[in-house]
């Protein structure tokens, strides 16, 4: 009779194994990421400066148009996005971690390659639940500041006065804020590890997204704190014009790849 490897079984019922990963996990994982970041950091810091340049552009058109109460929204989404484009770094990390060349030309092979159809579908889930966010923000600007009339977006500085200086601006940030919170509980869920895994393994979007909740269900405060240092980096990498996410998403690139090494057996 033959001998089914358990990879097989896995394979088959479509589930993998996780593990319990800890504050140490997370330690690890970003040295591990630095150590990444440090080996290729002259040949993919260009590739950090083109998200923070699409940032700024959306910033530049936002404050000159009528979408400006969708500026924040935009923005806090945008982080949704981080992960599908990480998946370059993820491609990296892996080549360097089983010894192959591991130079930027290698980047874009995600893209290319057989994971490039689960990619794009799981990619697809991020963009739904980004419209959702940014509906569900626009919905709450209409019942809140938007009942003030349109002279409350007449300028940037008519637009902040009604957000800090109005009972209706100050229901907006509490509602939007806790509505956003729960967005960022789900897409932590669904992309802690989902798109470093696809990468990784050829398997479909919906194992790797279960995958990620299990990672999540399984270790809600470490997953937490994990989704805190992804805020505070950007929020760092964010302050000085954008520059500084040139190193912080590349690190975070890397990172994640070797947070998911340390959550799913592999």
């Amino acid at each position: 009779m033959a001998i089914t490897h358990p990879t097989d079984l896995a394979s088959r019922r479509e589930d993998y194994e996780i593990r319990k990963i800890g504050f140490d996990d997370l330690r690890v994982a970003l040295r591990q990421g630095w150590e990444d970041f440090q080996d290729k950091r002259g040949d993919l810091v260009f590739i950090g400066v083109i998200y923070p340049l699409v940032v700024l552009f959306a910033i530049m058109v936002a404050s000159r148009a009528s979408i400006l109460p969708l500026l924040f929204p935009l923005l806090a989404g945008s982080v949704l996005f981080s992960p599908p484009l990480a998946s370059g770094f993820y491609e990296l990390a892996r080549r360097r971690e089983q010894g192959q060349d591991a130079r930027w030309r290698h980047f874009l092979d995600v893209v290319r390659g057989p994971s490039a159809a689960s990619l794009f579908d799981l990619t697809s889930v991020t963009a739904m639940l980004f419209l959702a966010w940014i509906a569900a923000a626009w919905f709450i600007y209409n019942a809140t500041v938007g009942t003030l009339g349109p002279q409350a977006v007449s300028s940037v500085g008519a637009f902040l006065n009604a957000v800090f200086a109005t009972s209706e601006g100050w229901s907006m940030i509490v509602i939007g804020n806790l509505v956003g919170l729960c967005f960022a509980i789900v897409a932590l869920a669904i992309s802690v590890v989902s798109f470093p895994m696809i990468v990784d393994k050829n398997v479909n979007w919906g194992v790797a997204l279960r995958t990620s909740v299990r990672v999540a269900w399984n270790n809600p405060v470490t997953v937490a704190a994990w989704g805190l240092i992804v805020v505070a980096l950007l929020i760092l990498g964010a302050l000085p014009g954008l520059v500084g996410l040139a190193v912080v998403l590349p690190l975070l690139g890397y990172a994640t790849w070797h947070l998911y090494t340390h959550a799913v057996v592999r």
